[in-house]
C-alpha cells in the first residue's frame, strides 16, 4: 500500500539546516502554487545545494548584491531568478540567517493542477515533462520575479508552501555533478551537489556546462 503524502507544511526549522543536509531532504516533499485559478502541486524529484561563499558555483560566491539579496535569509524563503534573458528558476533558502545557501529546484511530478500546469507548458509531450527542468518548473508553476522573498513558512494564505509529503528513502536518492555549472563549481569530484531519485521519469537529463557562443 502506498502512504498517502503528509499535508503539514514543513516548520522554519527544517530549512534552517546546512544545506548538504535540506538538498536531498527535499526529494518526495509537495510544493504547493497558490493560483487564482487554483492550486498546482509538484513532488520534487531532483534538486541541487548551492553553499554561498564556498562554492564558485553559487550566485552568493562573490558577495552580497541586490539580485542574490533573498539568499541571506531568512531560511524558508523563496529565491527567484532570471537566466538567459527569458526563464526563471527557483530556489529554497536555507542555513541561518546571513549566511547565503539555498536549494534550486530542478524538477518534480505534477500531482495535482497538471490542467493548469499544462496551459503554460504547451510543449511538452506529455505530463513527465511539465516540470522536467528548472525553467520548466518554474514556468508551469507561475513562478517568475514577483514571487522573489516569498516566505513559504508563513502562516495563512502564502503563494507557495512546501508540505512534508513522502520523504525519499536514502537509498533511492543518487547525487552527481551539477547541470551546466562552469569551472570548480561543476567538478563532480568537489562539488557532487546534485540529488535526484533514482528511476523517477521526471528528472532532468545531466548535461555538463557548455560556454555560450557569441554571436557574429
Amino acid at each position: 500500500m502506498i502512504a498517502t503524502p503528509d499535508r503539514t507544511p514543513l516548520p522554519r526549522d527544517f530549512f534552517d539546516r546546512p544545506v548538504l543536509e535540506v538538498a536531498p531532504d527535499l526529494l518526495g516533499r509537495i510544493l504547493v502554487r497558490s493560483t487564482p485559478d487554483g492550486p498546482i502541486a509538484l513532488r520534487l524529484t531532483e534538486v541541487e545545494a548551492y553553499d554561498g561563499p564556498n562554492d564558485p558555483g553559487s550566485h552568493a560566491y562573490r558577495g552580497r548584491t541586490p539580485r542574490n539579496d533573498v539568499m541571506f535569509g531568512p531560511p524558508g524563503h523563496v529565491y527567484v531568478y532570471f537566466t538567459y534573458g527569458m526563464w526563471h528558476c527557483m530556489n529554497l533558502v536555507c542555513g541561518p540567517d546571513g549566511r547565503a545557501s539555498a536549494v534550486l529546484l530542478r524538477a518534480g511530478e505534477i500531482v495535482e493542477g497538471a490542467e493548469l500546469a499544462r496551459k503554460r507548458r504547451l510543449s511538452a509531450r506529455n505530463d513527465k515533462e511539465l516540470a522536467k527542468g528548472p525553467a520548466r518548473l518554474a514556468t508551469a508553476l507561475d513562478v517568475d520575479r514577483a514571487l522573489d522573498g516569498t516566505d513559504a513558512c508563513a502562516s495563512g494564505e502564502t503563494p507557495l508552501r512546501i508540505l512534508a509529503g513522502t520523504p525519499t528513502p536514502s537509498d533511492q536518492v543518487r547525487n552527481g555533478p551539477r547541470t551546466g555549472v562552469a569551472g570548480d563549481g561543476g567538478n563532480g569530484d568537489i562539488h557532487p551537489w546534485r540529488f535526484w531519485i533514482a528511476n523517477d521519469p521526471t528528472v532532468s537529463p545531466y548535461r555538463a556546462h557548455a560556454p555560450r557562443r557569441r554571436r557574429s
